[in-house]
């Protein structure tokens, strides 16, 4: 049986990246999907790709940050498939810039996307989600320190809080809240960081390259299924060995 036949996952940044994959797995698994994203083309072209392999996905234009957006989003996600399982708090920005040069417009976009996007997803999912649900959130290795990072990584760490509290208001409900710390990640916003930045972190990296997007929806899969309905409140890093090392 397929690991989660029968569950429905709200996945948000769910239009490239890490939440494509998520998505991807997801179905392969047997969710039924509502995807999330600012990008709403890119979103809907994931939607549909499941959608022509058999899968259910809908696809739905959200700003995390808008409490309005997301009650909404949680609204249609009931109407659409009448309960909710498990969300992933996948979308994420970064504006990286040294502090001094670092304005109050990049700190503030950054916490609310990051931060409070997370905050709202959970707090509106929470109202809704079945017994014995998951919640699994997003930090990053960026919380261990990461020099032009100081809004992301406060961001994430704020995360991490997050979800052990979340994870401790919860308990009694059965449901689980983790978070996933990814390290450097095959991504399009790595492709961004200039080649030798890039080329650096990876020379960072114990196991020698940066994590394919799966990698991390492995992980996600895993805190979302029933093999993780003892674990709760934990930040697993999937890094390459990444944080061991600094």
């Amino acid at each position: 049986m397929r690991k989660l036949e029968g569950k429905t996952a709200i996945i948000t940044g769910a239009g490239a990246g890490i939440g494509e994959a998520t998505a991807r797995l997801f179905a392969a698994q047997g969710a039924k999907l509502c995807l999330c994203d600012v990008a709403v083309e890119s979103v809907e072209k994931v939607a549909e790709s499941i959608r022509a392999e058999g899968g259910e996905a809908i696809a739905i234009k959200c700003n995390v940050a808008s409490a309005d957006e997301v009650k909404a989003m949680v609204q249609k996600t009931i109407e659409a498939f009448g309960h909710i399982h498990i969300l992933i708090n996948n979308a994420g920005i970064t504006r990286d810039m040294l502090t001094p040069r670092m304005g109050e417009e990049e700190w503030d976009l950054v916490m609310d996307v990051n931060l409070k996007g997370t905050f709202l997803c959970s707090k509106y999912v929470l109202a809704k989600i079945e017994k014995g649900g998951k919640i699994v959130n997003t930090a990053s290795i960026a919380t261990l320190g990461n020099p032009g990072q100081s809004n992301y990584s406060a961001s994430k760490m704020g995360v991490i809080g997050l979800t052990r509290t979340h994870a401790l208001e919860y308990a009694r409900r059965k449901i689980n809240v983790n978070c996933v710390a990814p390290g450097a990640i095959d991504t399009p916003m790595l492709a961004k960081v200039p080649e030798k930045m890039r080329e650096a972190m990876i020379e960072r990296i114990p196991l020698g390259q940066a994590i394919p997007p799966v990698e991390i929806a492995k992980a996600h899969l895993f805190l979302s299924s029933d093999d993780a309905n003892f674990i709760t409140g934990q930040c697993l890093f999937v890094d390459g060995g990444m944080s061991v090392g600094i």
